[in-house]
């Protein structure tokens, strides 16, 4: 499988942990050896494994999680290093993320994710959707 495909399936198995509300596939999405962060929408930034995950393990939890869709829009690889951004498309906003990832021993983990708002999408933009 090409570093490109890989990205995406890691990139995807992202917004598929979070669709289903399923902590322990989003566990096995983020790197175990680097260091992570993450900056949720309206949040302060978030440093560290531990603190990373149980802001997902609240989130996931949620009784009445929003539904959304997210479309990729860019990959670049940068060696053992790359980023997707994608929009994320919530009825009530719409925003675009930064995931950043790097390589450990079991393919593409990622480091850290940031969501905030932003103008709606370029109607141009390639159509790889989960929902």
């Amino acid at each position: 499988m090409s570093d490109e495909l890989s990205l995406q399936f890691a990139n995807d198995a992202f917004y598929i942990a979070h669709l289903n509300g399923d902590f322990a596939a989003m566990d096995a999405v983020w790197a175990k050896d680097a260091e992570v962060s993450c900056i949720h929408p309206g949040w302060g930034p978030l440093t560290g494994r531990a603190e990373v995950m149980e802001s997902w393990r609240a989130i996931l939890a949620h009784p009445d999680p929003p539904g959304f869709e997210y479309r990729q829009v860019a990959v670049q690889l940068h060696g053992a290093c790359a980023l997707v951004l994608a929009y994320e498309i919530f009825e009530e906003a719409f925003l675009i993320a930064t995931n950043i990832f790097v390589t450990e021993d079991d393919g593409w983990k990622m480091v850290h994710h940031q969501s905030g708002g932003c103008p709606p999408e370029d109607a141009d933009a390639p159509e790889r959707t989960v929902q």
